[in-house]
């Protein structure tokens, strides 16, 4: 039995998000968290006829207890979205409450299940997560992700804009964070390779860096990037099921983690990146999480300049969601 637990089930990304995982067939028992909503979500869905059973949850009568007992899988989109002028690093003060919540739940009712972080600031919000599993004495770094597969899916789509290549062939990987100039696009290291002008190079790692923006414009107001974000999240949730279900060896995505996850590989990449304990890394995946991070090699002198440049944006984003738990008299 595979239990996948959505918190934030009835929002922007969480209905999408939902929707994709009850069409996902490793899925058995989708469960369903929120405030409000998640019952009539889960009613909506459980007319589709895929094998995943799905039950909505609310606050009242033990319902986070309730949708956490015997989960394999927790997607956490939950929080307030990005708004026109609004830097993923603005929700902090909202969102890091909720996911704290949300983590104390997590470690009394589901220590063991993968943790998939999609709330923004993720730079910060996959360090609250860690926080408050080390307080409760059940941190694993290994099950513990950010999710940035949009930024990955965005390299994907801009660059085949730009090449004429098919963007579902194209694969690009994107270290660093999840915000701004901590996404670092390894556009030297496309699959297949292509030979960008420097102009074309700056156009799409600006593109790539600042693509939420584009959607929180075109939306004038009315939302941010959700769809895409679902897709994303539903795409790296099926790698976690395909290597720790399926058992699939050599399943390689980029994911922002504690370089824990991988003691050997953290060692060897922390003097590159001037000792930050996360970093947006290729990851390889296996049936209890994280098997190896891979190393930044080969980088090109642009490649370099945006390192240097995301490590103080991302020092300072991993601060900020330590110190809100360190702080916190709830814990």
């Amino acid at each position: 039995m595979v239990k996948v637990v959505i918190l934030g089930a009835s929002g922007g990304i969480g209905q999408p998000l939902s929707l994709l995982l009850k069409l996902n067939e490793k899925v058995t028992d989708l469960a369903l968290y929120d405030i409000v909503n998640s019952p009539g979500v889960a009613a909506d869905l459980s007319h589709i006829n895929t094998p995943a059973k799905v039950t909505g949850y609310l606050p009242p009568n033990d319902g986070l207890k309730n949708a956490l007992t015997g989960a394999h899988t927790i997607i956490i989109p939950a929080g307030i979205p990005r708004k026109p002028n609004m830097t993923r690093d603005d929700l902090f003060k909202t969102n890091a409450g909720i996911v704290r919540d949300l983590a104390i739940g997590i470690s009394q009712h589901a220590p063991n299940a993968f943790i998939l972080v999609i709330s923004n600031p993720v730079n910060s919000t996959v360090p609250i997560v860690a926080e408050v599993l080390k307080k409760h004495n059940v941190f694993n770094p290994k099950k513990l992700f950010g999710v940035t597969t949009l930024d990955v899916v965005r390299a994907s789509t801009f660059v085949g804009e730009v090449t004429g290549h098919d963007s579902r062939d194209i694969r690009v990987p994107v270290v660093g964070g999840h915000s701004g100039i901590t996404i670092i696009p390894l556009l030297s290291k496309a699959s297949p390779p292509h030979s960008f002008s420097q102009a074309q190079i700056d156009a799409l790692t600006n593109r790539i860096q600042y693509g939420g923006d584009e959607v929180v414009k075109a939306k004038e107001g009315a939302g941010s990037a959700t769809l895409s974000m679902a897709q994303a999240g539903a795409r790296f949730a099926n790698a976690i099921l395909n290597a720790s279900v399926k058992g699939e060896a050599g399943i390689i995505e980029q994911s922002y983690v504690h370089l824990d996850a991988d003691e050997d590989g953290g060692k060897q990449l922390k003097p590159k990146i001037d000792g930050l304990d996360y970093f947006s890394s290729s990851v390889e995946l296996g049936i209890n999480g994280v098997t190896k991070i891979h190393q930044l090699e080969d980088l090109t002198p642009h490649e370099e300049s945006l390192l240097k440049a995301a490590i103080p944006e991302l020092r300072g984003n991993i601060n900020k969601g330590i110190a809100f738990i360190r702080e916190d008299p709830k814990l």
